[in-house]
């Protein structure tokens, strides 16, 4: 089947109407801005003749209701289909209280948006003809009601059954907002990195891989990534609500040799009302609460610097995770004592070989 359509990706919008605003001193992200920031994308996209929209979690602040409501009615206004899986952020407790939606309550929400069976917790939908989307919900609580993010037995079950029945010719693509590839070095085993891995993504991957599926979109982690692990693109977009503001614009393509493609654009919202310079700010933003993030960073493994040694290299990185968020990042810190300099300039946008590879942002993935 000769497969040619174009699509974009938001994601980790954060919705927060002004009432709902609270005080977050140490967060990276600015939820002050997700209304006009997301009001900016969707005026582009408007202009554009898209087939579908992914919205990959983390649609609103902190589960509340009404941002809830406020994104579904938003949505319902757009021209083109709009699909969703849930967040961390969107169902962070698992019972509703009166602050937030409880897990089983995500799907009444977004019932036009890939629910179209409001008491399952995933989904797969018909795109278009040969196009197949399958949502997950990777979130899930464990018996002390910590949030964990996993694919539950019940919902692996179900995706098998799922891989099974597509058609071979069909294209599958995959949302889910966990981390399914490693987009930084050691994710899945580092202490920082870790909870934006999905827990058994070797589990999920093997499914994949065996039913031939390429794609897979997610967030949570706030950085544009493109990771590929034997088969498989896991491509992450960055927070719409942090530097540096982006989103994604895709078009697939089948040549006449029935090759295909997929080609990524990767825009800005470069001002929104009182940020005339939001990338600019929101950047400095981040590099202004960095520090005790690079100190942890520093003094956990595999580094495990004292925290004196810590504190004296800690400002070297205070623009280090906003190069990391916006993707392709080269870095040299051959003034760092060694351990360190090998292992922040392994965040790099490098191949094994050392040489640059800058496919995050702007590039063509074969497939």
């Amino acid at each position: 089947m000769s497969l040619n359509f174009r699509f974009a990706v938001v994601s980790d919008l954060h919705i927060a109407i002004p009432e709902t605003i609270g005080d977050h001193p140490t967060r990276f992200h600015l939820v002050e801005v997700s209304i006009p920031a997301l009001e900016m994308v969707l005026k582009h996209l408007e202009q554009l003749a898209l087939d579908f929209l992914l919205l990959p979690g983390d649609l609103t602040q902190d589960g509340e209701p009404e941002n809830h409501t406020w994104l579904a009615e938003r949505l319902k206004k757009l021209p083109f289909p709009v699909y969703v899986v849930p967040g961390n952020h969107d169902v962070p407790k698992l019972l509703p209280s009166d602050r937030t939606i409880g897990l089983r309550d995500f799907p009444h929400y977004y019932h036009q948006f890939g629910y179209d069976n409001p008491e399952q917790l995933y989904y797969t939908r018909q795109l278009l003809p040969g196009v197949q989307l399958i949502g997950l919900n990777s979130n899930q609580f464990d018996e002390q009601g910590k949030q964990v993010g996993r694919l539950d037995d019940t919902q692996l079950d179900w995706l098998k059954q799922v891989l099974t029945d597509i058609e071979d010719d069909q294209l599958v693509l995959v949302m889910v907002h966990h981390n399914v590839v490693e987009h930084l070095p050691g994710q899945s085993q580092h202490i920082l990195g870790r909870r934006y891995m999905l827990e058994n993504a070797p589990v999920l991957l093997q499914m994949l891989r065996e039913a031939r599926v390429q794609l897979v979109f997610t967030g949570h982690l706030h950085v544009q990534d493109i990771a590929y692990n034997q088969g498989v693109y896991d491509i992450t977009t960055g927070s719409l609500v942090s530097y540096p503001h982006p989103y994604r614009i895709l078009q697939f393509r089948t040549d006449a040799q029935n090759r295909q493609s997929l080609q990524i654009e990767s825009p800005r919202v470069e001002s929104v009302p009182g940020w005339s310079t939001l990338p600019l700010m929101s950047r400095q933003l981040m590099g202004d609460r960095s520090g005790p993030f690079m100190v942890r960073l520093l003094t956990e493994a595999p580094l495990n610097m004292p925290v004196a040694e810590a504190e004296k290299l800690a400002p070297n990185l205070r623009d280090f995770w906003a190069n990391i968020a916006g993707g392709d990042a080269l870095f040299d810190f051959s003034h760092f004592p060694p351990a360190a300099r090998r292992y922040f300039e392994g965040f790099g946008a490098i191949a094994q070989d050392g040489t640059p590879t800058l496919i995050d942002n702007h590039t063509t993935l074969l497939l």
